[in-house]
C-alpha cells in the first residue's frame, strides 16, 4: 500500500477512536447514566470512572495533534488497548456475551489505526524524538 493510503486509514481511524473515547470520557466526567451505570455495574468505583474520563480526554487530545508527540501517542494507544481489554473481560464476567460487540469493534478499529500509525512513522526513535 502507498503511504497516502496509510495516512487516510490513520486519519479516519483516529477520528473514529477519538469520537468513541472522547464521548466516553465526556460521559464519565458528566456522570451520564448511559456510561456511568454500566461501568458501576461492572464493579468499577466512582473515583476510577472519573480518572478514566480525564485520561480518555487527554489521550484523545494527544492523538488529534498532528505530527507531534509520536512517543506519547504510542502510550495513548497502549492506554486505549488496556481500556478496551478491561472492558471486554469485565463485560464477559458480569454481563452477557453479546455485550462485548462494541469492544470487538473498538479493538479492531484501534488495531488498524495503530498499524497505520506505525507504517506512516516507521517508529524508529532517537533522542531527538523525545522532544517531539
Amino acid at each position: 500500500m502507498k503511504n497516502s493510503t496509510y495516512k487516510k486509514i490513520y486519519f479516519t481511524g483516529s477520528i473514529l477512536i477519538s469520537i468513541w473515547f472522547g464521548l466516553s470520557g465526556f460521559f464519565e466526567l458528566t456522570h451520564n447514566p448511559a456510561v456511568w451505570d454500566i461501568t458501576q455495574k461492572l464493579g468499577y468505583p466512582a473515583h476510577f470512572i472519573y480518572i478514566l474520563g480525564v485520561f480518555k480526554i487527554l489521550g484523545v487530545t494527544i492523538l488529534l495533534i498532528p505530527n507531534r508527540f509520536k512517543r506519547l501517542k504510542e502510550w495513548v494507544f497502549v492506554g486505549m488497548y488496556f481500556d478496551i481489554i478491561f472492558a471486554f473481560f469485565s463485560k464477559i464476567a458480569v454481563l452477557e456475551p453479546s455485550s462485548v460487540i462494541d469492544t470487538c469493534v473498538a479493538i479492531t478499529i484501534l488495531s488498524v489505526t495503530y498499524f497505520s500509525f506505525n507504517r506512516i512513522n516507521h517508529v524508529i526513535y532517537t533522542a531527538k524524538d523525545l522532544n517531539t
